[in-house]
C-alpha cells in the first residue's frame, strides 16, 4: 500500500535567536530537573534510590551536552537572560491555566 502525504501547512524555520533561546530554556529546565532529582534523592528510600540516581546521572549528562552545544554556538548564559526566560515561562504557564 502506498499513501501520499501532503503537507497542509508550511513549517516555519527558526532563526538563530529563536534556536538560542530554545537552547537556553532547555539548559534552565535541565538544571531545575537536576536540582529536583538531587532533592528527591536525599529523601528517597528503597528502590527509589536507584531511580533518582539514574535521573541525576541522566540530567547531568544532558546538561553537559547542552552546555557544550551552547559554548560551541557562542552562547553565554548570564543570570539576566536566565531570569528573563524564567519569568517568560512563568507567565506562559499562568496563561495556560
Amino acid at each position: 500500500m502506498y499513501e501520499e502525504f501532503v503537507k497542509e501547512f508550511k513549517i516555519k524555520e527558526k532563526n538563530k535567536e529563536e534556536l538560542d533561546t530554545e537552547l537556553i530554556k532547555s539548559i534552565i529546565k535541565t538544571r531545575i530537573d537536576l536540582e529536583n532529582a538531587n532533592k528527591n534523592y536525599e529523601f528517597a528510600e528503597g528502590e527509589l534510590i536507584d531511580y533518582f540516581l539514574y535521573q541525576i546521572k541522566a540530567n547531568q549528562s544532558k546538561l553537559n551536552y547542552l552546555l557544550k552545544k551552547a559554548k560551541k554556538n557562542g552562547i553565554i548564559i548570564d543570570m539576566v537572560k536566565q531570569i528573563e526566560i524564567r519569568k517568560q515561562k512563568y507567565l506562559e504557564d499562568i496563561n495556560a491555566v
